[in-house]
């Protein structure tokens, strides 16, 4: 059994500094994890007490994004961001905020049977002025790179995705509708990656309302339960019947995104 968690640390730095890291780590003892807004270089960060291999893609630019891969299996071979073809068919170049391609987005850890990948996807913005680049470029891109993985071997998703999928997936859908992070287009993007085949496993177990992985900083939202299901677990449907459980955490503090988790029989 193999436990898989993911987390949106918003400053893996002031994580590990409030105390939260190592808390969250005695608490729920992942084998792989996925970080995303990891916020540093590999060189400002010191794990307490590491027992992880641990593979690092920051952003070029400092104090944003990146993401990161933390693993006690060994991996056969680490990949940062896309593959240059996919890039080039997709024309996914920058816009006015810069090159996403030099944000630190995607690591991607193989193993003898799977894939995992950690994502941070683009945000598009409070005036929906990345969304174009979001809509038209970087989601036909990760879903063209996450079927050319699922070629060779399963994959496993985590991170933020940045959308949430249906009006399930945030505490006030109505008047967020057309808003960033609930837009058409943003969730025609999930969508298109559920039917490639890929399987939100959440949705195996729990269904409803009410479940969030981040919440805003503002009007006491997360002592409301007033957040946003933009964090998740996606993985190839072959490996549906190795699914034992997929959960969210939100009493783990330390960000504003909650940790969420999988686990596996292998």
């Amino acid at each position: 059994m193999l436990k898989f968690y993911s987390w949106n640390v918003n400053g893996i730095r002031s994580v590990i500094n409030k105390g939260a890291w190592e808390d969250f780590l005695k608490q729920h003892q992942p084998d792989v994890l996925g970080l995303q807004e990891i916020k540093a270089q590999p060189e400002q960060i010191s794990i307490p007490n590491n027992m992880f291999e641990t593979f690092w893609y920051p952003a070029d630019k400092a104090g944003y994004s990146g993401v990161a891969i933390l693993t006690k299996p060994h991996p056969l071979k680490v990949s940062l961001g896309l593959p240059k073809e996919i890039i080039r068919v997709h024309d996914l170049r920058g816009d006015l905020y810069g090159n996403p391609n030099q944000e630190g987005r995607i690591v991607t850890v193989e193993y003898k049977n799977y894939y995992v990948v950690s994502v941070y996807t683009p945000n598009a913005k409070d005036d929906l002025s990345r969304l174009e680049l979001r809509f038209k470029h970087w989601d036909p891109a990760f879903l063209d790179y996450l079927l050319l993985l699922d070629k060779h071997k399963p994959v496993i998703v985590c991170g933020d995705l940045n959308v949430a999928h249906t009006e399930n997936d945030l505490a006030n859908p109505k008047p967020n509708q057309g808003k960033k992070g609930f837009t058409q287009e943003e969730r025609a993007g999930l969508s298109a990656i559920i039917d490639a085949g890929f399987i939100d496993t959440f949705r195996l177990f729990h269904q409803g309302n009410g479940y969030y992985t981040w919440w805003s900083h503002f009007a006491n939202a997360r002592a409301r339960n007033v957040g946003w299901r933009i964090d998740y677990f996606l993985i190839s449907r072959s490996l549906q019947s190795h699914v034992i459980a997929a959960d969210i955490h939100p009493s783990v503090l330390g960000s504003d995104h909650c940790p969420i988790s999988l686990t596996l029989d292998f």
